[in-house]
Protein backbone atom coordinates (compact mmCIF):
# COMPACT_ATOMS: atom_id res chain seq x y z
CA UNK A 1 0.00 0.00 0.00
CA UNK A 2 1.25 3.49 -0.82
CA UNK A 3 2.51 5.53 2.12
CA UNK A 4 0.17 8.17 3.51
CA UNK A 5 2.72 10.88 2.71
CA UNK A 6 2.85 9.83 -0.96
CA UNK A 7 -0.93 9.66 -1.19
CA UNK A 8 -1.46 13.14 0.24
CA UNK A 9 1.00 14.59 -2.28
CA UNK A 10 -1.21 13.52 -5.18
CA UNK A 11 -4.06 15.58 -6.59
CA UNK A 12 -7.50 14.10 -6.01
CA UNK A 13 -9.75 14.65 -9.05
CA UNK A 14 -12.72 12.58 -7.84
CA UNK A 15 -13.65 12.05 -4.20
CA UNK A 16 -16.47 9.77 -3.01
CA UNK A 17 -17.18 9.90 0.72
CA UNK A 18 -19.59 7.78 2.79
CA UNK A 19 -21.78 6.99 -0.22
CA UNK A 20 -24.91 4.93 0.44
CA UNK A 21 -27.79 4.08 -1.88
CA UNK A 22 -30.61 1.56 -1.59
CA UNK A 23 -33.41 0.36 -3.82
CA UNK A 24 -36.09 -0.81 -1.42
CA UNK A 25 -34.52 -3.42 0.84
CA UNK A 26 -31.51 -3.81 -1.48
CA UNK A 27 -28.62 -1.85 0.07
CA UNK A 28 -26.34 -1.50 -2.96
CA UNK A 29 -23.66 0.84 -1.57
CA UNK A 30 -23.02 1.14 2.16
CA UNK A 31 -20.70 3.91 3.38
CA UNK A 32 -18.57 3.54 0.24
CA UNK A 33 -15.38 5.64 -0.01
CA UNK A 34 -13.11 6.13 -3.03
CA UNK A 35 -10.57 8.63 -4.34
CA UNK A 36 -9.26 8.94 -7.90
CA UNK A 37 -5.89 10.62 -8.36
CA UNK A 38 -4.71 12.72 -11.29
CA UNK A 39 -3.42 10.62 -14.18
CA UNK A 40 -4.17 7.14 -12.81
CA UNK A 41 -6.29 4.23 -13.99
CA UNK A 42 -8.33 3.01 -11.03
CA UNK A 43 -10.24 -0.25 -11.47
CA UNK A 44 -13.33 -0.83 -9.34
CA UNK A 45 -13.49 -4.61 -9.12
CA UNK A 46 -16.59 -6.48 -8.06
CA UNK A 47 -18.93 -9.30 -8.94
CA UNK A 48 -21.91 -8.78 -11.25
CA UNK A 49 -24.66 -7.00 -9.36
CA UNK A 50 -22.31 -5.66 -6.69
CA UNK A 51 -23.10 -2.01 -7.41
CA UNK A 52 -20.27 -1.00 -9.73
CA UNK A 53 -22.52 0.53 -12.40
CA UNK A 54 -24.67 2.19 -9.73
CA UNK A 55 -21.52 3.90 -8.47
CA UNK A 56 -20.76 5.24 -11.96
CA UNK A 57 -24.32 6.55 -12.36
CA UNK A 58 -24.06 8.35 -9.02
CA UNK A 59 -20.76 9.95 -10.08
CA UNK A 60 -22.25 11.45 -13.25
CA UNK A 61 -25.49 12.47 -11.56
CA UNK A 62 -27.85 9.93 -13.14
CA UNK A 63 -28.71 8.56 -9.69
CA UNK A 64 -28.96 10.47 -6.42
CA UNK A 65 -27.57 8.62 -3.40
CA UNK A 66 -29.33 8.42 -0.06
CA UNK A 67 -26.27 9.68 1.84
CA UNK A 68 -22.72 10.82 1.19
CA UNK A 69 -20.75 13.24 -0.93
CA UNK A 70 -19.29 13.12 -4.44
CA UNK A 71 -16.84 15.78 -5.59
CA UNK A 72 -15.67 15.77 -9.21
CA UNK A 73 -12.86 18.16 -10.14
CA UNK A 74 -13.57 20.05 -6.92
CA UNK A 75 -17.32 20.39 -7.47
CA UNK A 76 -20.17 18.87 -5.44
CA UNK A 77 -22.08 16.65 -7.88
CA UNK A 78 -25.05 15.91 -5.63
CA UNK A 79 -25.93 19.59 -5.25
CA UNK A 80 -25.64 20.46 -8.95
CA UNK A 81 -28.46 21.81 -11.08
CA UNK A 82 -29.23 20.18 -14.44
CA UNK A 83 -27.25 22.90 -16.23
CA UNK A 84 -24.28 22.44 -13.92
CA UNK A 85 -24.41 18.68 -14.45
CA UNK A 86 -24.38 19.18 -18.22
CA UNK A 87 -21.27 21.36 -17.95
CA UNK A 88 -19.56 18.87 -15.65
CA UNK A 89 -20.27 16.01 -18.04
CA UNK A 90 -18.28 17.74 -20.80
CA UNK A 91 -15.24 17.21 -18.55
CA UNK A 92 -16.09 13.60 -17.71
CA UNK A 93 -16.24 11.02 -20.50
CA UNK A 94 -18.41 7.91 -20.14
CA UNK A 95 -17.92 4.80 -22.26
CA UNK A 96 -21.18 2.86 -22.07
CA UNK A 97 -21.09 -0.93 -21.90
CA UNK A 98 -23.47 -0.96 -24.89
CA UNK A 99 -21.40 1.67 -26.80
CA UNK A 100 -24.60 3.73 -27.40
CA UNK A 101 -23.75 4.70 -30.97
CA UNK A 102 -26.54 6.16 -33.10
CA UNK A 103 -27.36 3.50 -35.69
CA UNK A 104 -28.84 6.01 -38.15
CA UNK A 105 -25.67 8.14 -38.20
CA UNK A 106 -22.34 7.50 -39.88
CA UNK A 107 -19.21 7.27 -37.76
CA UNK A 108 -18.42 10.88 -38.72
CA UNK A 109 -21.87 12.06 -37.62
CA UNK A 110 -21.62 10.13 -34.36
CA UNK A 111 -18.37 11.91 -33.53
CA UNK A 112 -19.68 15.31 -34.60
CA UNK A 113 -22.74 14.95 -32.36
CA UNK A 114 -21.13 15.82 -28.98
CA UNK A 115 -19.45 18.87 -30.52
CA UNK A 116 -22.81 20.15 -31.78
CA UNK A 117 -24.68 19.21 -28.61
CA UNK A 118 -22.34 21.07 -26.30
CA UNK A 119 -22.25 24.17 -28.42
CA UNK A 120 -18.61 24.14 -29.32
CA UNK A 121 -18.02 27.00 -31.75
CA UNK A 122 -15.95 25.19 -34.35
CA UNK A 123 -15.59 25.71 -38.07
CA UNK A 124 -16.25 22.83 -40.47
CA UNK A 125 -12.52 22.28 -40.95
CA UNK A 126 -11.90 22.30 -37.19
CA UNK A 127 -14.65 19.74 -36.62
CA UNK A 128 -13.25 17.55 -39.40
CA UNK A 129 -9.76 17.75 -37.87
CA UNK A 130 -11.09 16.75 -34.43
CA UNK A 131 -13.05 13.83 -35.89
CA UNK A 132 -10.05 12.50 -37.78
CA UNK A 133 -7.72 13.02 -34.80
CA UNK A 134 -10.05 11.03 -32.52
CA UNK A 135 -10.46 8.22 -35.05
CA UNK A 136 -6.73 8.08 -35.74
CA UNK A 137 -6.02 7.75 -32.02
CA UNK A 138 -8.21 4.62 -31.90
CA UNK A 139 -6.79 3.27 -35.16
CA UNK A 140 -9.93 3.70 -37.28
CA UNK A 141 -9.61 6.74 -39.57
CA UNK A 142 -10.77 4.60 -42.53
CA UNK A 143 -14.20 4.02 -40.93
CA UNK A 144 -15.25 7.68 -40.96
CA UNK A 145 -18.03 7.24 -43.55
CA UNK A 146 -19.22 3.80 -42.46
CA UNK A 147 -22.39 3.02 -40.51
CA UNK A 148 -22.17 1.36 -37.05
CA UNK A 149 -23.83 -1.77 -38.52
CA UNK A 150 -20.80 -2.17 -40.82
CA UNK A 151 -18.40 -2.39 -37.88
CA UNK A 152 -17.34 -5.32 -35.72
CA UNK A 153 -18.03 -5.27 -31.98
CA UNK A 154 -14.48 -4.19 -31.20
CA UNK A 155 -14.59 -1.46 -33.84
CA UNK A 156 -17.86 -0.11 -32.42
CA UNK A 157 -16.23 0.04 -28.99
CA UNK A 158 -13.31 1.99 -30.46
CA UNK A 159 -15.61 4.43 -32.26
CA UNK A 160 -17.61 4.94 -29.06
CA UNK A 161 -14.36 5.73 -27.25
CA UNK A 162 -13.32 8.14 -30.01
CA UNK A 163 -16.68 9.92 -29.71
CA UNK A 164 -16.17 10.26 -25.96
CA UNK A 165 -12.59 11.52 -26.30
CA UNK A 166 -13.44 14.16 -28.93
CA UNK A 167 -14.32 16.57 -26.10
CA UNK A 168 -10.98 15.75 -24.42
CA UNK A 169 -12.43 14.97 -20.98
CA UNK A 170 -10.22 15.14 -17.92
CA UNK A 171 -11.80 12.05 -16.35
CA UNK A 172 -12.90 8.85 -18.12
CA UNK A 173 -15.40 6.34 -16.78
CA UNK A 174 -15.38 2.91 -18.44
CA UNK A 175 -18.33 0.59 -17.71
CA UNK A 176 -17.23 -3.03 -18.30
CA UNK A 177 -15.25 -2.11 -21.45
CA UNK A 178 -14.42 -5.70 -22.46
CA UNK A 179 -17.79 -7.37 -21.82
CA UNK A 180 -18.94 -9.47 -24.77
CA UNK A 181 -15.63 -9.23 -26.63
CA UNK A 182 -13.38 -12.12 -27.59
CA UNK A 183 -9.97 -12.38 -25.84
CA UNK A 184 -7.99 -10.86 -28.72
CA UNK A 185 -10.34 -7.88 -29.07
CA UNK A 186 -10.42 -7.48 -25.27
CA UNK A 187 -6.63 -7.14 -25.22
CA UNK A 188 -6.84 -4.53 -27.99
CA UNK A 189 -9.38 -2.51 -25.96
CA UNK A 190 -7.18 -2.78 -22.87
CA UNK A 191 -4.21 -1.52 -24.90
CA UNK A 192 -6.38 1.34 -26.13
CA UNK A 193 -7.36 2.32 -22.57
CA UNK A 194 -3.65 2.61 -21.76
CA UNK A 195 -3.05 4.59 -24.95
CA UNK A 196 -5.85 7.03 -24.05
CA UNK A 197 -4.30 7.50 -20.62
CA UNK A 198 -0.95 8.31 -22.25
CA UNK A 199 -2.21 10.56 -25.06
CA UNK A 200 -4.89 12.52 -23.21
CA UNK A 201 -3.42 12.36 -19.68
CA UNK A 202 -6.80 11.22 -18.39
CA UNK A 203 -7.71 10.01 -14.92
CA UNK A 204 -9.95 6.97 -15.28
CA UNK A 205 -12.27 4.71 -13.34
CA UNK A 206 -12.66 1.32 -15.00
CA UNK A 207 -15.57 -0.84 -13.85
CA UNK A 208 -14.74 -4.49 -14.40
CA UNK A 209 -14.83 -8.09 -13.24
CA UNK A 210 -12.58 -9.24 -16.13
CA UNK A 211 -9.33 -10.10 -14.34
CA UNK A 212 -7.20 -9.94 -17.50
CA UNK A 213 -8.44 -6.39 -18.04
CA UNK A 214 -7.85 -5.54 -14.39
CA UNK A 215 -4.27 -6.81 -14.61
CA UNK A 216 -3.52 -5.02 -17.87
CA UNK A 217 -5.09 -1.60 -17.27
CA UNK A 218 -4.94 -0.85 -13.54
CA UNK A 219 -2.55 1.38 -11.66
CA UNK A 220 -4.67 0.77 -8.56
CA UNK A 221 -7.66 -1.42 -7.70
CA UNK A 222 -10.58 -0.90 -5.32
CA UNK A 223 -12.48 -4.08 -4.43
CA UNK A 224 -16.24 -3.59 -3.99
CA UNK A 225 -17.74 -6.22 -1.68
CA UNK A 226 -21.07 -5.95 0.16
CA UNK A 227 -21.41 -2.30 -0.84
CA UNK A 228 -18.10 -1.19 0.64
CA UNK A 229 -14.54 -0.66 -0.55
CA UNK A 230 -13.15 -3.75 1.17
CA UNK A 231 -9.56 -3.45 -0.06
CA UNK A 232 -7.42 -1.31 -2.33
CA UNK A 233 -3.92 -1.43 -3.74
CA UNK A 234 -2.12 -2.45 -6.89
CA UNK A 235 -2.53 -5.89 -8.45
CA UNK A 236 0.48 -7.44 -6.72
CA UNK A 237 -0.55 -6.08 -3.32
CA UNK A 238 -4.06 -7.46 -3.61
CA UNK A 239 -2.85 -10.93 -4.63
CA UNK A 240 -1.28 -11.05 -1.15
CA UNK A 241 -4.43 -9.86 0.65
CA UNK A 242 -5.50 -12.45 3.24
CA UNK A 243 -9.24 -11.67 3.19
CA UNK A 244 -10.91 -14.76 1.61
CA UNK A 245 -13.48 -12.56 -0.17
CA UNK A 246 -10.68 -10.57 -1.82
CA UNK A 247 -8.57 -13.67 -2.51
CA UNK A 248 -11.48 -15.11 -4.50
CA UNK A 249 -10.85 -12.58 -7.30
CA UNK A 250 -7.11 -13.29 -7.58
CA UNK A 251 -6.92 -17.09 -7.38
Amino acid sequence: MESQQHRTDREVVLDVQHLSISFGDNHVLRDFNLQLYRGENLVVLGKSGSGKSVLIKCIIGLLKPDHGQIRVLGQDVIGMSKEELDRMRTRVGFLFQSNALYDSMTVRENLEFPLRRHGRDKSHSEVEALVMEALTNVGLPHTVDLMPSELSGGMRKRVALARTMILKPEIMLYDEPTTGLDPVTSREINDLILKVQQIYKTSSIIISHDMSSVFQTSNRIAVLIDGRCSAEGNYDQLTRNTDPAVQGFFQ
